[in-house]
Protein backbone atom coordinates (compact mmCIF):
# COMPACT_ATOMS: atom_id res chain seq x y z
CA UNK A 1 0.00 0.00 0.00
CA UNK A 2 0.97 3.42 -0.84
CA UNK A 3 2.02 6.05 2.00
CA UNK A 4 -0.79 7.91 0.87
CA UNK A 5 -2.86 4.69 1.24
CA UNK A 6 -1.45 4.62 4.84
CA UNK A 7 -2.23 8.43 5.57
CA UNK A 8 -5.71 7.79 4.61
CA UNK A 9 -6.21 4.63 6.86
CA UNK A 10 -4.57 6.12 9.64
CA UNK A 11 -6.79 9.37 9.29
CA UNK A 12 -10.23 7.06 9.34
CA UNK A 13 -8.66 5.28 12.44
CA UNK A 14 -7.94 8.37 14.73
CA UNK A 15 -11.52 9.40 13.33
CA UNK A 16 -13.58 6.25 14.12
CA UNK A 17 -11.10 6.58 17.88
CA UNK A 18 -10.27 10.13 18.80
CA UNK A 19 -14.23 10.10 20.68
CA UNK A 20 -12.88 7.04 22.96
CA UNK A 21 -9.77 8.89 24.24
CA UNK A 22 -10.02 10.54 27.15
CA UNK A 23 -6.77 12.80 27.99
CA UNK A 24 -6.75 15.35 30.88
CA UNK A 25 -6.94 18.70 29.31
CA UNK A 26 -8.98 17.95 26.76
CA UNK A 27 -12.73 17.45 26.03
CA UNK A 28 -13.34 13.89 24.41
CA UNK A 29 -13.04 13.84 20.41
CA UNK A 30 -11.00 17.10 20.59
CA UNK A 31 -7.90 15.59 21.09
CA UNK A 32 -5.28 16.80 17.59
CA UNK A 33 -4.18 13.76 15.58
CA UNK A 34 -0.26 15.25 16.18
CA UNK A 35 -1.00 15.18 19.97
CA UNK A 36 -2.22 11.48 19.59
CA UNK A 37 0.43 10.52 17.67
CA UNK A 38 2.94 12.67 20.08
CA UNK A 39 1.35 10.91 23.19
CA UNK A 40 0.57 7.55 21.90
CA UNK A 41 2.31 6.77 18.94
CA UNK A 42 0.69 5.87 15.20
CA UNK A 43 1.07 2.27 15.67
CA UNK A 44 -1.67 2.55 18.07
CA UNK A 45 -3.89 2.99 15.12
CA UNK A 46 -2.32 0.48 12.57
CA UNK A 47 -4.58 -2.36 12.86
CA UNK A 48 -7.35 0.17 12.31
CA UNK A 49 -5.80 1.43 9.32
CA UNK A 50 -5.07 -1.47 8.04
CA UNK A 51 -8.91 -2.97 8.06
CA UNK A 52 -9.67 0.54 6.64
CA UNK A 53 -7.54 0.41 3.65
CA UNK A 54 -6.55 -3.17 3.39
CA UNK A 55 -10.10 -4.64 1.40
CA UNK A 56 -9.61 -1.70 -1.72
CA UNK A 57 -6.15 -2.18 -1.74
CA UNK A 58 -6.57 -6.06 -2.32
CA UNK A 59 -9.10 -5.87 -4.36
CA UNK A 60 -6.56 -3.46 -6.83
CA UNK A 61 -3.86 -5.27 -6.27
CA UNK A 62 -6.07 -9.01 -7.92
CA UNK A 63 -7.44 -6.92 -10.54
CA UNK A 64 -4.36 -6.21 -11.87
CA UNK A 65 -2.69 -8.91 -11.14
CA UNK A 66 -5.37 -10.27 -13.26
CA UNK A 67 -6.33 -13.65 -10.92
CA UNK A 68 -9.67 -14.81 -9.81
CA UNK A 69 -9.34 -15.96 -5.98
CA UNK A 70 -11.59 -17.93 -4.43
CA UNK A 71 -12.18 -18.54 -0.48
CA UNK A 72 -10.98 -16.06 2.17
CA UNK A 73 -7.54 -14.99 1.30
CA UNK A 74 -4.83 -15.05 3.91
CA UNK A 75 -3.14 -11.94 4.32
CA UNK A 76 -0.06 -10.89 6.52
CA UNK A 77 2.09 -7.91 6.97
CA UNK A 78 5.62 -7.63 5.43
CA UNK A 79 6.78 -4.60 5.80
CA UNK A 80 4.73 -1.89 8.06
CA UNK A 81 7.76 1.01 8.68
CA UNK A 82 6.57 4.45 10.22
CA UNK A 83 6.65 7.04 7.62
CA UNK A 84 6.87 4.53 4.61
CA UNK A 85 4.56 2.67 2.54
CA UNK A 86 3.23 -0.76 3.66
CA UNK A 87 4.09 -4.35 2.04
CA UNK A 88 1.39 -7.24 2.15
CA UNK A 89 1.44 -10.67 1.31
CA UNK A 90 -1.91 -12.31 0.54
CA UNK A 91 -1.88 -16.02 0.28
CA UNK A 92 -4.71 -16.89 -1.63
CA UNK A 93 -6.32 -20.08 -3.87
CA UNK A 94 -7.02 -19.33 -6.84
CA UNK A 95 -9.57 -20.79 -9.45
CA UNK A 96 -8.17 -23.36 -11.58
CA UNK A 97 -7.50 -23.29 -15.34
CA UNK A 98 -10.55 -24.69 -17.61
CA UNK A 99 -9.99 -26.44 -20.65
CA UNK A 100 -13.25 -26.55 -22.61
CA UNK A 101 -13.94 -29.06 -24.81
CA UNK A 102 -17.13 -29.16 -27.60
CA UNK A 103 -20.31 -26.57 -26.08
CA UNK A 104 -21.72 -24.98 -29.42
CA UNK A 105 -23.87 -27.42 -31.83
CA UNK A 106 -24.16 -30.46 -29.07
CA UNK A 107 -26.88 -33.06 -29.61
CA UNK A 108 -28.73 -34.09 -26.97
CA UNK A 109 -32.21 -36.73 -26.38
CA UNK A 110 -35.29 -35.05 -27.51
CA UNK A 111 -37.73 -34.37 -24.84
CA UNK A 112 -41.29 -35.83 -24.52
CA UNK A 113 -44.10 -32.75 -24.77
CA UNK A 114 -46.69 -34.71 -25.32
CA UNK A 115 -49.80 -34.50 -23.30
CA UNK A 116 -52.01 -37.76 -23.41
CA UNK A 117 -55.67 -38.90 -22.64
CA UNK A 118 -54.59 -40.58 -19.75
CA UNK A 119 -52.38 -37.44 -18.36
CA UNK A 120 -55.80 -35.29 -18.23
CA UNK A 121 -57.72 -38.30 -16.74
CA UNK A 122 -55.32 -38.43 -13.66
CA UNK A 123 -55.24 -34.48 -13.69
CA UNK A 124 -58.96 -34.90 -13.56
CA UNK A 125 -58.95 -36.91 -11.15
CA UNK A 126 -56.32 -35.16 -8.74
CA UNK A 127 -58.81 -32.27 -9.13
CA UNK A 128 -62.14 -34.96 -8.16
CA UNK A 129 -59.65 -35.86 -4.98
CA UNK A 130 -59.49 -31.90 -4.02
CA UNK A 131 -63.08 -31.69 -4.13
CA UNK A 132 -63.61 -34.83 -2.12
CA UNK A 133 -66.30 -34.49 1.00
CA UNK A 134 -64.85 -36.64 4.51
CA UNK A 135 -68.53 -38.55 5.45
CA UNK A 136 -68.76 -40.48 8.59
CA UNK A 137 -68.96 -44.04 8.50
CA UNK A 138 -71.39 -46.31 10.29
CA UNK A 139 -69.47 -47.93 13.13
CA UNK A 140 -69.68 -51.44 11.53
CA UNK A 141 -67.80 -50.11 8.53
CA UNK A 142 -63.81 -51.58 8.66
CA UNK A 143 -61.31 -48.73 8.13
CA UNK A 144 -59.22 -49.45 4.47
CA UNK A 145 -56.53 -47.17 3.09
CA UNK A 146 -57.18 -43.94 2.26
CA UNK A 147 -59.80 -43.18 5.22
CA UNK A 148 -59.50 -40.77 7.73
CA UNK A 149 -59.44 -41.58 11.36
CA UNK A 150 -60.23 -39.75 14.67
CA UNK A 151 -58.25 -41.36 17.48
CA UNK A 152 -56.40 -41.33 20.70
CA UNK A 153 -53.39 -42.85 21.16
CA UNK A 154 -50.35 -43.36 24.17
CA UNK A 155 -47.10 -44.47 23.44
CA UNK A 156 -44.55 -46.20 25.60
CA UNK A 157 -41.35 -47.80 25.36
CA UNK A 158 -40.52 -50.81 27.97
CA UNK A 159 -43.71 -49.15 29.78
CA UNK A 160 -42.30 -46.02 30.20
CA UNK A 161 -44.37 -43.10 28.26
CA UNK A 162 -42.25 -40.69 26.05
CA UNK A 163 -42.89 -37.25 25.42
CA UNK A 164 -44.67 -36.57 22.25
CA UNK A 165 -46.15 -40.20 22.19
CA UNK A 166 -50.08 -39.16 23.51
CA UNK A 167 -53.07 -37.26 22.02
CA UNK A 168 -56.56 -37.21 22.09
CA UNK A 169 -59.10 -36.81 18.76
CA UNK A 170 -56.07 -36.64 16.50
CA UNK A 171 -56.97 -36.81 12.45
CA UNK A 172 -55.04 -39.14 10.01
CA UNK A 173 -55.00 -40.68 7.18
CA UNK A 174 -54.24 -44.11 6.67
CA UNK A 175 -51.99 -44.54 3.92
CA UNK A 176 -50.12 -40.73 4.04
CA UNK A 177 -47.19 -42.05 6.13
CA UNK A 178 -47.60 -39.47 8.62
CA UNK A 179 -46.92 -41.78 11.80
CA UNK A 180 -43.75 -43.86 11.26
CA UNK A 181 -43.84 -46.99 9.08
CA UNK A 182 -46.36 -49.75 10.44
CA UNK A 183 -48.59 -47.70 12.45
CA UNK A 184 -51.23 -47.01 10.08
CA UNK A 185 -51.30 -50.22 8.66
CA UNK A 186 -52.00 -52.21 11.69
CA UNK A 187 -55.60 -49.67 11.86
CA UNK A 188 -56.93 -51.30 8.53
CA UNK A 189 -59.49 -53.38 9.11
CA UNK A 190 -60.89 -51.77 12.52
CA UNK A 191 -63.88 -50.00 13.53
CA UNK A 192 -65.00 -47.01 15.57
CA UNK A 193 -65.02 -47.80 18.83
CA UNK A 194 -62.29 -50.33 18.99
CA UNK A 195 -58.92 -50.06 21.40
CA UNK A 196 -56.18 -51.70 19.23
CA UNK A 197 -52.68 -52.18 20.66
CA UNK A 198 -50.34 -50.92 17.78
CA UNK A 199 -46.81 -52.13 18.09
CA UNK A 200 -44.09 -50.80 16.50
CA UNK A 201 -40.02 -50.18 15.68
CA UNK A 202 -38.80 -46.53 15.46
CA UNK A 203 -36.40 -46.12 12.59
CA UNK A 204 -32.59 -46.37 13.67
CA UNK A 205 -32.27 -42.52 12.10
CA UNK A 206 -35.16 -41.04 14.20
CA UNK A 207 -34.44 -37.24 14.96
CA UNK A 208 -35.55 -38.19 18.64
CA UNK A 209 -32.15 -39.95 19.90
CA UNK A 210 -33.63 -41.31 22.83
CA UNK A 211 -36.12 -43.76 20.38
CA UNK A 212 -34.33 -44.39 17.20
CA UNK A 213 -34.27 -48.16 16.89
CA UNK A 214 -36.49 -48.79 20.11
CA UNK A 215 -39.78 -51.11 20.14
CA UNK A 216 -42.71 -49.38 21.14
CA UNK A 217 -46.57 -49.71 22.17
CA UNK A 218 -49.06 -47.86 21.28
CA UNK A 219 -52.62 -47.91 23.06
CA UNK A 220 -54.98 -46.79 20.23
CA UNK A 221 -58.85 -45.97 20.50
CA UNK A 222 -60.51 -45.27 17.13
CA UNK A 223 -63.45 -42.80 17.71
CA UNK A 224 -64.40 -42.12 14.27
CA UNK A 225 -64.35 -43.43 10.94
CA UNK A 226 -64.34 -40.97 7.66
CA UNK A 227 -64.47 -41.93 4.18
CA UNK A 228 -63.89 -39.52 1.29
CA UNK A 229 -67.48 -39.07 -1.04
CA UNK A 230 -66.11 -37.93 -4.59
CA UNK A 231 -67.84 -35.71 -6.39
CA UNK A 232 -69.68 -37.12 -10.18
CA UNK A 233 -67.44 -35.98 -13.03
CA UNK A 234 -70.36 -33.83 -14.54
CA UNK A 235 -70.64 -30.24 -15.99
CA UNK A 236 -71.42 -29.13 -11.84
CA UNK A 237 -68.20 -30.31 -10.89
CA UNK A 238 -66.29 -28.53 -14.21
CA UNK A 239 -68.21 -25.31 -12.91
CA UNK A 240 -67.12 -26.00 -8.75
CA UNK A 241 -63.42 -26.10 -10.12
CA UNK A 242 -63.33 -23.32 -12.43
CA UNK A 243 -65.77 -20.80 -12.58
CA UNK A 244 -64.39 -20.08 -16.10
CA UNK A 245 -65.68 -23.12 -17.93
CA UNK A 246 -69.44 -24.55 -18.18
CA UNK A 247 -69.03 -27.63 -19.03
CA UNK A 248 -66.70 -31.16 -18.19
CA UNK A 249 -65.17 -31.08 -21.75
CA UNK A 250 -64.30 -27.15 -21.48
CA UNK A 251 -62.47 -28.09 -18.13
CA UNK A 252 -60.60 -31.25 -20.53
CA UNK A 253 -59.54 -29.05 -22.98
CA UNK A 254 -58.49 -26.08 -20.25
CA UNK A 255 -56.56 -29.04 -18.54
CA UNK A 256 -55.07 -30.54 -21.65
CA UNK A 257 -53.92 -26.89 -22.65
CA UNK A 258 -52.28 -26.13 -19.01
CA UNK A 259 -50.81 -29.68 -19.00
CA UNK A 260 -49.07 -28.76 -22.22
CA UNK A 261 -47.84 -25.51 -21.44
CA UNK A 262 -46.35 -27.10 -18.13
CA UNK A 263 -44.54 -30.11 -20.03
CA UNK A 264 -43.11 -27.55 -22.81
CA UNK A 265 -41.46 -25.38 -20.00
CA UNK A 266 -40.38 -28.65 -18.42
CA UNK A 267 -38.60 -29.84 -21.37
CA UNK A 268 -37.28 -26.70 -22.50
CA UNK A 269 -35.98 -26.52 -19.08
CA UNK A 270 -34.47 -30.41 -19.05
CA UNK A 271 -32.78 -29.71 -22.79
CA UNK A 272 -31.15 -26.73 -21.22
CA UNK A 273 -29.85 -29.26 -18.48
CA UNK A 274 -28.59 -31.69 -21.05
CA UNK A 275 -26.82 -28.94 -23.02
CA UNK A 276 -25.06 -27.66 -20.06
CA UNK A 277 -23.91 -30.67 -18.84
CA UNK A 278 -22.88 -32.01 -22.07
CA UNK A 279 -20.57 -29.30 -21.87
CA UNK A 280 -19.15 -29.13 -18.37
CA UNK A 281 -18.67 -33.07 -19.53
CA UNK A 282 -17.00 -32.47 -22.04
CA UNK A 283 -14.60 -29.41 -20.29
CA UNK A 284 -11.18 -30.30 -18.12
CA UNK A 285 -10.08 -28.61 -15.04
CA UNK A 286 -6.80 -28.06 -14.50
CA UNK A 287 -5.21 -30.58 -11.99
CA UNK A 288 -8.44 -32.37 -12.19
CA UNK A 289 -9.93 -30.95 -8.88
CA UNK A 290 -12.21 -28.55 -7.69
CA UNK A 291 -10.37 -26.77 -4.67
CA UNK A 292 -11.78 -27.32 -1.25
CA UNK A 293 -11.98 -23.98 -0.67
CA UNK A 294 -14.29 -23.14 -3.64
CA UNK A 295 -16.51 -26.20 -2.79
CA UNK A 296 -16.86 -24.50 0.86
CA UNK A 297 -17.69 -21.47 -0.44
CA UNK A 298 -20.58 -22.78 -2.82
CA UNK A 299 -21.67 -24.81 0.42
CA UNK A 300 -22.12 -21.49 2.42
CA UNK A 301 -23.87 -19.74 -0.42
CA UNK A 302 -26.32 -22.67 -0.90
CA UNK A 303 -26.72 -22.31 2.54
CA UNK A 304 -27.21 -18.85 3.14
CA UNK A 305 -29.88 -18.76 0.29
CA UNK A 306 -31.86 -21.62 2.10
CA UNK A 307 -31.89 -19.56 5.24
CA UNK A 308 -32.66 -16.49 3.48
CA UNK A 309 -35.56 -18.07 2.19
CA UNK A 310 -36.75 -19.83 5.31
CA UNK A 311 -36.11 -16.06 7.16
CA UNK A 312 -38.74 -14.61 4.68
CA UNK A 313 -41.09 -17.44 5.44
CA UNK A 314 -40.81 -15.98 9.40
CA UNK A 315 -38.22 -19.27 10.64
CA UNK A 316 -35.13 -18.15 11.85
CA UNK A 317 -32.32 -20.56 11.21
CA UNK A 318 -32.49 -21.55 14.98
CA UNK A 319 -36.32 -21.91 14.89
CA UNK A 320 -35.02 -24.63 11.97
CA UNK A 321 -32.33 -26.34 13.46
CA UNK A 322 -35.29 -26.71 16.35
CA UNK A 323 -37.79 -28.17 14.67
CA UNK A 324 -36.17 -30.09 12.28
CA UNK A 325 -33.48 -31.75 14.80
CA UNK A 326 -30.57 -31.03 12.47
CA UNK A 327 -27.45 -29.74 12.72
CA UNK A 328 -25.48 -27.18 11.15
CA UNK A 329 -22.80 -29.91 10.17
CA UNK A 330 -26.14 -31.71 9.19
CA UNK A 331 -26.96 -28.75 6.37
CA UNK A 332 -23.37 -28.78 5.61
CA UNK A 333 -23.29 -32.57 4.37
CA UNK A 334 -26.26 -32.10 2.29
CA UNK A 335 -25.41 -29.14 0.60
CA UNK A 336 -21.79 -30.77 0.01
CA UNK A 337 -23.39 -32.95 -2.30
CA UNK A 338 -23.82 -31.40 -6.08
CA UNK A 339 -21.71 -28.73 -5.22
CA UNK A 340 -18.28 -30.57 -7.05
CA UNK A 341 -21.04 -29.85 -10.10
CA UNK A 342 -22.35 -26.48 -9.20
CA UNK A 343 -18.71 -24.89 -8.98
CA UNK A 344 -17.70 -26.47 -12.44
CA UNK A 345 -20.89 -25.60 -13.91
CA UNK A 346 -19.96 -21.83 -13.42
CA UNK A 347 -16.26 -22.26 -14.02
CA UNK A 348 -17.21 -23.43 -17.84
CA UNK A 349 -19.78 -20.75 -18.53
CA UNK A 350 -17.24 -18.24 -17.39
CA UNK A 351 -14.78 -19.89 -19.63
CA UNK A 352 -17.21 -19.74 -22.56
CA UNK A 353 -18.05 -16.11 -21.69
CA UNK A 354 -13.97 -15.50 -22.06
CA UNK A 355 -13.74 -17.45 -25.05
CA UNK A 356 -16.88 -16.18 -26.76
CA UNK A 357 -15.81 -12.22 -25.51
CA UNK A 358 -19.09 -12.03 -23.55
CA UNK A 359 -19.36 -8.62 -23.18
CA UNK A 360 -22.36 -7.18 -21.67
CA UNK A 361 -23.47 -3.33 -22.23
CA UNK A 362 -24.11 -0.41 -20.15
CA UNK A 363 -27.66 -0.41 -21.63
CA UNK A 364 -28.17 -4.64 -20.67
CA UNK A 365 -26.89 -3.90 -17.11
CA UNK A 366 -29.64 -0.97 -17.17
CA UNK A 367 -32.34 -3.09 -18.25
CA UNK A 368 -31.67 -5.92 -15.63
CA UNK A 369 -31.40 -3.22 -13.22
CA UNK A 370 -35.19 -1.96 -14.43
CA UNK A 371 -36.19 -5.65 -14.51
CA UNK A 372 -34.84 -6.66 -11.13
CA UNK A 373 -36.93 -3.41 -9.63
CA UNK A 374 -40.37 -4.20 -10.93
CA UNK A 375 -39.44 -8.04 -10.11
CA UNK A 376 -38.95 -7.33 -6.62
CA UNK A 377 -41.51 -4.19 -6.14
CA UNK A 378 -38.31 -2.04 -5.38
CA UNK A 379 -37.01 1.38 -6.64
CA UNK A 380 -34.21 1.28 -9.09
CA UNK A 381 -32.00 3.63 -7.23
CA UNK A 382 -32.57 1.05 -4.34
CA UNK A 383 -31.59 -1.86 -6.88
CA UNK A 384 -28.57 0.07 -7.80
CA UNK A 385 -26.82 0.68 -4.63
CA UNK A 386 -27.80 -2.81 -3.63
CA UNK A 387 -25.26 -4.79 -6.41
CA UNK A 388 -22.53 -3.50 -8.19
CA UNK A 389 -22.93 -3.03 -12.45
CA UNK A 390 -19.78 -5.41 -12.58
CA UNK A 391 -21.98 -8.22 -10.32
CA UNK A 392 -24.56 -7.77 -12.81
CA UNK A 393 -22.12 -7.95 -15.94
CA UNK A 394 -21.41 -11.18 -14.31
CA UNK A 395 -24.99 -12.52 -13.76
CA UNK A 396 -25.55 -10.88 -17.68
CA UNK A 397 -22.93 -12.43 -19.53
CA UNK A 398 -23.31 -15.85 -17.49
CA UNK A 399 -27.04 -15.94 -19.36
CA UNK A 400 -25.79 -15.05 -22.66
CA UNK A 401 -23.03 -17.51 -22.63
CA UNK A 402 -25.66 -20.33 -21.70
CA UNK A 403 -28.07 -18.99 -24.63
CA UNK A 404 -25.15 -19.48 -26.94
CA UNK A 405 -25.05 -23.08 -25.67
CA UNK A 406 -29.00 -24.05 -26.21
CA UNK A 407 -29.46 -22.23 -29.35
CA UNK A 408 -26.81 -23.77 -30.73
CA UNK A 409 -27.76 -27.29 -29.88
CA UNK A 410 -29.92 -30.21 -31.53
CA UNK A 411 -32.59 -32.27 -29.81
CA UNK A 412 -32.30 -35.58 -31.52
Amino acid sequence: MSRAQVEEGLEQAFQRNKDKISVPGFRKGKISKQFFFSKFGEEALYQDAMDAVLPAAYEAAVEEAGITPVGRPNIAPVSMEKGKAWTMQAVITTAPAIELGDYLNLEVDKQDTKVTDEDVAAEIKRLQEGQAELVLQEESTKAEKGDTVIIDFDGSVDGEHFEGGQANDFSLELGSGQFIPGFEDQLIGHVSGEDINVNVTFPEDYQAANLAGKEALFEVKIHELKRKALPELDDEFAKDVDEEVETLAELEAKVKTRLSDEKAQSAQEAFEDAVLTKAVDNAKVDGDKIPEAMIDEDVHRQMDQYFAQLQQQGISREMFFQISGQTEDDMHKQFTDGAEKRVKTNLVLEAIVKAENVQPSDEEVEAEISRLAETYKMEVEQVRAAVSASMLKHDIAMREAMKKLTDSAVAK
